[in-house]
């Protein structure tokens, strides 16, 4: 990418992961891969510097090569937090962010939440036909002077805030698949048995 609408993105893998029993999610070995490992394939093409927010066993996630940045706080305040932090670090005005526990999506759904930013809209959020994804968009690093304002009311709630803004829905209602996470290990065992033909181009 070049010229001034240079992307920064951030994978989110931040959480607490309280339903996969304590475990950090984003190194979770899903398909032989660390979790993570296919978001971080998903974003590189289609960014400019690319960070992993993570709270827990940094040492780990910098093995990946990526800077990797913390929250504010050691509350875990999900991840509008973690979106703030990439919005302080990112050296270019246009963040892309998406979690490290989707691993079907891949970079071309990235790119059409970039291409939907205008001049006219601040935010573009994956839609499935149905409902919002927000975990998955695109928008524009001056609102991170907003987000601070949002989070020190001791708001936390991310499809709220993303509402406040001039907001494009991104359709991607052929592709519903992509959408699937793993946020148990139940749910990462039954991937592992149904997947014949793992997200391994992503």
């Amino acid at each position: 990418m070049s010229g001034q609408n240079k992307v920064s993105g951030v994978v989110l893998a931040g959480g607490m992961a309280s339903r996969m029993q304590q475990r950090d999610k984003g190194l979770v070995i899903f398909k032989q891969r660390p979790l993570i490992s296919y978001a971080l394939a998903a974003m590189q093409p289609v960014t400019d510097e690319l960070f992993i927010s993570a709270n827990r066993n940094r040492n780990q996630y910098e093995l990946f090569g990526f800077p990797v940045i913390s929250d504010s706080n050691v509350n875990f305040d999900g991840p509008l937090a973690g979106m703030l932090a990439a919005m302080q670090a990112a050296h270019y005005p246009l963040l892309l962010v998406m979690p490290c526990d989707s691993p079907f999506f891949t970079c071309q759904y990235l790119q059409q939440l970039l291409d939907a930013l205008s001049d006219e809209t601040d935010v573009a959020v994956a839609f499935d036909g149905e409902r919002l994804h927000p975990v998955f968009v695109a928008l524009k690093t001056h609102l991170q002077i907003d987000l601070q304002a949002y989070l020190r009311q001791g708001e936390r709630k991310l499809q709220n805030w993303l509402l406040r803004h001039n907001t494009v829905k991104v359709d991607l209602s052929l592709a519903t698949d992509i959408f699937t996470n793993i946020n148990t290990l139940s749910d990462l065992q039954k991937l592992e048995s149904n997947v014949s033909n793992g997200p391994e181009s992503v």
